[in-house]
């Protein structure tokens, strides 16, 4: 039998995120030696992540990053089982590792096969569901580019925003962070009225019809007065058209506006846990 030190273990527990006791068994099992030892970590992980595939993981952590040019953006969860594994600061440190390794992939399929050291993402979240013994996963995952595109991560990483904006002008920064806290706080359902799936449209203009006909309208008035209530929907649910949570009197298009006479949102994407 190998004699295994404190300092190989040390390094185990370095390289996995493995307990010590996790790690000195694996070394034990593979007589020493460290590749073995992680397989052997990593096949523990594969029958933890069978054992809990069932499983619920709406907590963890959201997490938005943006290139060091503002012209690219993306969000991912990193999804566990508990709100105790996602304020542990080695899983959110995780988190803000992978969403760092996200930018520039297009999709989480590519993101997931993508190498992360010595082995993919996707093998990480295996091994790291056999270290905490909850089913890890990458939840959201959303990529937005634009001329400037800004971020914002709700505390407790539960929400993470990316706004982009058509312009790198003076001011972009804030304005961008600012729509992005406003998409945060208020969960548009679209950028404006064009992007509002018309099946969400048809969907509130029955709803405003029923409620009109519960109160004695007549029929004949319906269609008018439910084009007025679904105006009043686009202004409450639209990012552009919303008032601005920091300054009611307008919205956010005309505080955007305010920061410069030519800068519009192109887009924003939101990720929330829950």
């Amino acid at each position: 039998m190998a004699n295994i030190t404190a300092a190989e273990v040390n390094r185990l527990r370095k390289t996995t995120g493995a307990g010590m006791m996790d790690c000195k068994k694996a070394l034990v099992e593979a007589d020493g030696d460290f590749d073995k030892a992680i397989e052997i970590l990593r096949k523990k992980g594969q029958k933890v992540a069978a054992k809990r595939a069932d499983r619920d993981s709406s907590e963890g952590a959201a997490i938005a990053k943006v290139n060091s040019d503002n012209s690219n953006g993306v969000i991912i969860s990193l999804n566990c089982e508990t709100d105790f594994v996602a304020k542990n600061d080695s899983f959110v440190t995780l988190a803000n590792e992978l969403a760092e390794l996200a930018l520039g992939f297009d999709n989480k399929d590519a993101f997931l096969a993508a190498p992360y050291n010595g082995m993919t993402v996707a093998e990480k979240l295996t091994e790291q569901t056999g270290v905490i013994g909850e089913k890890i996963e990458i939840g959201g995952f959303e990529t937005l580019n634009a001329p400037f595109v800004g971020s914002y991560i709700h505390a407790g990483n539960k929400i993470a925003t990316l706004v982009g904006l058509s312009a790198d002008v003076d001011g972009a920064a804030i304005a961008a962070k600012d729509v992005a806290m406003q998409a945060a706080a208020m969960n548009p359902v679209a950028l404006n009225e064009e992007g509002v799936d018309q099946s969400v449209i048809d969907k509130e203009i029955e709803i405003a019809k029923d409620q009109l006909r519960q109160e004695g309208k007549p029929e004949a008035m319906l269609d008018n007065i439910a084009k007025g209530k679904l105006k009043r929907f686009f202004k409450d649910n639209t990012l552009i058209n919303q008032a601005f949570i920091k300054d009611s009197k307008q919205s956010v298009a005309q505080y955007v506006k305010s920061v410069d006479s030519s800068l519009e949102v192109t887009g924003f994407s939101r990720v929330a846990l829950g």
